[in-house]
């Protein structure tokens, strides 16, 4: 067991950071946790060369404040005020996330206060806000999250009072959706933030409230805006938003997983959007585990044929022998044993949709009948000598690529151009890191639900390791894991790293890792006697390289210029090589030459 996780309030944030920094002032004293505004600053450099600002490793852009505004202005005037607020809250939200992933990669040993100042920092580092902490209350051990913050020098306020003078609505939208998206990657489940004053109204400063999402209540309105579609109508589940259907739609399964504020889910969900009203084949890829049969669900809910059936089948379960019989339906005495007659797969999705789940895995007989299915709109029982109108639309999906297997001669090409009509790629998990938490907080209201547990969320060492792991198993394996963790854990409690993973996972130094410097220890019996032979020590080694004596500068020197070589002469390259800012590497690399030319 781990020992319990503190209770942090404002009197220990005031402790650990002061008051906010003022431009030179000197840095408070009290400021020993990382990161540090001053470590947060030398993230921060610049490469006016290639024409490219870096913070950390990721590239940034200057824009000037009259040209966001017209940006921002432009935007609520074509798309609509609801539309823009959207567009802006869920940009506001990857930043956040983004900006959580950068604190966690550069200081993986933070404490929480530190980490939750990070945010503020960045935020005001990066010419959008300065925040001043008012009131801060986090315990993980019961998941409760209480922060209200003032914002002062609002850019967006800027922005849109310069555009449309004082009204009487809150504009901050985009700095609403980076609290959100910071919080909530930082603390593994949803929190919501509210304006409750801002300058656009006349107020003289903006005043925020942050709170996971079960106690406000409804969050629906909030949550909304995260939704990059009509369709993805948020409804709230006591700490989760979820993306579900229109008022039309059958309502989904419980557990789907249709959430997500990702770049790479809301492109897939644009296109589902705008093919979904048509007649048209959808093909869906992406690999195992990526929610291809719940888009497909959803393509058909969405669409005119909602109200009629939606069948699905895995061509990958079927055995070759009963392909036939699963997709076109049996006459009776066709064969031993089929006693009775019986409808196949595309007779009972008449009107409705058929989703053919990993369609690549089909013999090359059944695909020829799966074409003259598709072509001529009508199919054949086994053993029958009747043709059999059906009005299918089919919806495919496939893990492996069938332009290879075409090549490869283990699929037929007039099939595959048959199906890749309109193909809709999922990308894996691992390239929707903003959908984490997000996940996080919906699973575990599905789950405890299920199982009538009472969790208050996730240990943050469990968190951590989540956000860092690459999720092999996509959406599917992070589902098993936070059902077997709801499972495991104590009524009341939370879910540690340990109720989640297995005993062989605990084991697996890689699954463990959570990037630069933060690789969490297995610990054990197990772990020790699997454990390899220590390596002889770093100064035995650098004593034999050098044939006795160390000479540490010229190490430094050369492992410097090694680096710049190995980065082709990028500064900012060699120094992310070295663990350094390029700032560091630069003062390095002169004080050398200054002891070299002395």
């Amino acid at each position: 067991m781990t020992s319990a996780a503190p209770r942090i309030s404002l009197a220990d944030v005031s402790r650990a950071t002061g008051a906010l920094m003022r431009r030179g002032e000197a840095q408070p004293a009290g400021m020993a946790d990382r990161p540090q505004l001053s470590d947060i600053t030398e993230c921060l450099f610049f490469s006016p060369g290639d024409g490219r600002i870096w913070l950390n490793d990721q590239r940034m852009v200057l824009m000037h404040t009259a040209s966001f505004g017209a940006l921002r202005r432009e935007l609520i005037e074509t798309l609509g005020l609801e539309r823009a607020r959207g567009l802006l809250t869920r940009t506001g939200y990857a930043s956040g996330t983004r900006d959580a992933r950068l604190v966690r990669e550069r200081w993986p040993d933070s404490d929480l206060v530190a980490t939750f100042m990070a945010g503020v920092r960045l935020h005001a580092l990066e010419g959008v806000v300065k925040v001043e902490p008012v009131e801060f209350d986090i315990d993980p051990e019961r998941g409760h999250y209480y922060g209200e913050f003032v914002w002062h020098h609002s850019t967006e306020d800027d922005a849109q009072i310069e555009a449309y003078g004082v009204g009487t609505e809150p504009a901050c939208w985009m700095q609403l959706g980076y609290a959100m998206g910071y919080v909530t990657a930082v603390l593994g489940k949803l929190v919501v933030f509210r304006e409750v004053e801002c300058r656009s109204m006349g107020a003289s400063l903006c005043r925020v409230i942050g709170k996971a999402a079960e106690d406000w209540g409804d969050v629906s309105e909030d949550l909304r805006y995260l939704n990059a579609e009509d369709f993805l109508e948020t409804r709230t589940h006591g700490n989760a938003p979820r993306a579900v259907l229109g008022p039309d739609a059958v309502p989904p399964t419980e557990g789907d997983g249709m959430v997500g504020v990702s770049s790479a889910f809301k492109a897939a969900c644009h296109m589902l959007s705008r093919v979904a009203p048509t007649r048209a084949t959808v093909l869906f890829t992406g690999e195992s585990g990526v929610g291809k049969e719940r888009f497909a669900a959803t393509l058909h809910r969405i669409g005119p044929r909602r109200d009629q059936p939606f069948v699905a089948v895995n061509c990958a379960a079927i055995p070759e022998s009963l392909a036939e019989a699963e997709l076109f339906g049996v006459e009776r005495g066709a064969y031993t044993g089929a006693t009775a007659s019986r409808p196949g797969r595309f007779e009972r999705a008449h009107g409705g949709t058929l989703f053919l789940d990993e369609v690549g895995t089909l013999s090359m007989t059944s695909q020829g009948k799966l074409l003259r299915a598709l072509q001529q709109g009508e199919i054949e029982r086994v053993g029958g000598v009747q043709t059999i109108a059906v009005d299918v639309r089919v919806v495919a999906a496939t893990n492996v690529d069938l332009r290879a297997e075409v090549q490869a001669g283990r699929f037929r090409e007039d099939l595959f151009y048959r199906l890749d009509v309109y193909p809709i790629h999922l990308p894996p998990l691992r390239e929707r890191r903003e959908d984490i938490p997000l996940l996080l907080s919906h699973f575990l209201h599905v789950y405890t639900r299920m199982h009538g547990k009472r969790l208050n969320g996730y240990a943050p060492r469990a968190v951590k390791m989540l956000l860092g792991y690459g999720f092999p198993g996509n959406i599917r394996e992070l589902q098993n894991m936070v059902e077997r963790g709801v499972i495991s854990a104590d009524d009341g409690g939370v879910i540690e790293l340990a109720h989640m993973l297995r005993r062989e996972q605990l084991g697996d130094a890689g699954l463990l890792s959570v990037g630069q410097g933060g690789a969490l220890a297995a610990g054990g019996d197990a772990a020790a006697a699997a454990a390899p032979a220590p390596e002889p020590s770093l100064f035995d080694r650098l004593a034999d390289a050098a044939s006795g004596s160390i000479d540490i500068e010229a190490m430094e020197h050369r492992l410097m210029r090694e680096a710049v070589a190995r980065a082709d002469g990028n500064l900012a390259a060699a120094a992310r090589l070295l663990g350094l800012t390029r700032a560091q590497l630069a003062y390095r690399m002169r004080s050398v030459a200054g002891r070299d030319g002395a």
